[in-house]
């Protein structure tokens, strides 16, 4: 199995866990104040961190698949020069929010080390981490993306050839 390949089998086995603990915290505090007038306090908390790490998570994914939401209409139709013209300004582009998400992420987890969260007392840097983490990956793909259409190989996906950061 391709590294790359293998990569992607543990960010969907990191998914299926966020989400494994979402509906356990979710269901079983509302099983808990149902029957017995109770509940989790970490349960809300810990939801919403899950979320959040599932949602960046899942950008990954589908911009390393090259299913993240776009606009292609005219783009796709263009062919030759314009149409690489077109390509590399788009990803220009993409570069240029992915390095204003970055820094901004980098920003929020310097702030976050300081801060914690009121319940389960993490640093709030490990939500905000998640937007880091999604911002390097997704420009490590771009930057594959770019090789590979420099090279030729521009069938779009470095995820699914194989090669994932």
């Amino acid at each position: 199995m391709k590294l790359g390949q293998a990569l992607k089998h543990g960010v969907e086995a990191m998914l299926a866990l966020c989400l494994t603990g979402m509906v356990i915290c979710v269901f079983g505090n509302v099983v808990l104040r149902y029957f017995w007038g109770t509940g989790w306090v970490v349960s809300e908390e810990l939801s919403r961190l899950l979320f959040v790490w599932l949602v960046c998570l899942s950008a990954v994914l589908a911009f390393g698949e090259n299913r993240h939401l776009g606009f292609d209409l005219v783009t796709a139709r263009l062919k030759g020069t314009s149409g690489a013209v077109f390509r590399w300004l788009t990803r220009g582009l993409i570069a240029l929010a992915l390095y204003y998400l970055i820094d901004g992420s980098w920003s929020q987890v310097l702030v976050g080390l300081d801060s914690r969260s009121p319940v389960m007392d993490l640093p709030l840097a490990v939500g905000a981490a998640g937007t880091l983490v999604m911002g390097v990956c997704m420009a490590v793909l771009l930057v594959l993306q770019a090789w590979d259409d420099l090279r030729g190989n521009a069938s779009g996906s470095s995820m699914q050839e194989g090669r994932t950061p």
